[in-house]
C-alpha cells in the first residue's frame, strides 16, 4: 500500500485526500493520475464510495480548506484543475435514494440484528455452548487448569525487576 502512494520521479500524478457528504468515516487518500478525465475520477471513486458517476459532483479543496474549482467538466482532465499533493477531493452525493445516505454504510446501529430464542438456541446442534460442553467433557481438568489464578501467581512470582 504504502508503494501505490509514494510519488515516482516523473511520474504524472497527485495523490488527494477524499471525502464524502454522506460518508463521515470515509477520507482515504488516493493517487490520481494529471491525465484521468473528470468521468474516469469519479468512475474510479464510485467503486471507492458507492456514489454513481451521475449522482457525484467533485469539489478540489486546497490545503487550507479553500475551495479550488468544481469538477463539473466531464471531458477536462485532472490536470486542467491543478491540484498538488495533500489537497482534497470532496464528493457530494447528489442522489437523495443514494445507498451512502442515512447513514446505513456507516451505522451499524441502523442494520436489523438476527436474534434467536434460547429454547431454538438449544435446539440446535452446531453451536459454540454445545462445542464448549464436549470440551469440557474430554479434559475437564485441563480447562480448569488453564483459569485458575493461582497460575498466574507462581508466574508472577518469579519474575524479578533490576
Amino acid at each position: 500500500m504504502a508503494s501505490s502512494l509514494q510519488k515516482i520521479e516523473g511520474d504524472e500524478s497527485v495523490l488527494l485526500r477524499v471525502t464524502h457528504s454522506n460518508l463521515k468515516s470515509f477520507n482515504p487518500d488516493i493517487r490520481f493520475s494529471l491525465q484521468l478525465t473528470v468521468e474516469a475520477v469519479k468512475d474510479k471513486l464510485w467503486k471507492k464510495c458507492g456514489t454513481s458517476v451521475n449522482s457525484m459532483h467533485l469539489e478540489l479543496y486546497d490545503e487550507l480548506r479553500n475551495k479550488i474549482a468544481d469538477l463539473s467538466d466531464h471531458s477536462k482532465l485532472l490536470g486542467f484543475y491543478s491540484p498538488f499533493d495533500g489537497f482534497r477531493l470532496h464528493v457530494v452525493d447528489l442522489d437523495p435514494a443514494s445507498v451512502t445516505s442515512g447513514g446505513w454504510l456507516e451505522d451499524t446501529s441502523l442494520v436489523e440484528k438476527y436474534e434467536i430464542s434460547e429454547e431454538s438456541y438449544n435446539k440446535r446442534g452446531d453451536t459454540f455452548r454445545k462445542y464448549r460442553e464436549k470440551l469440557t467433557s474430554q479434559a475437564p481438568s485441563t480447562i480448569e487448569a488453564k483459569t485458575l489464578d493461582t497460575d498466574m501467581e507462581d508466574i508472577c512470582a518469579n519474575i524479578k525487576v533490576c
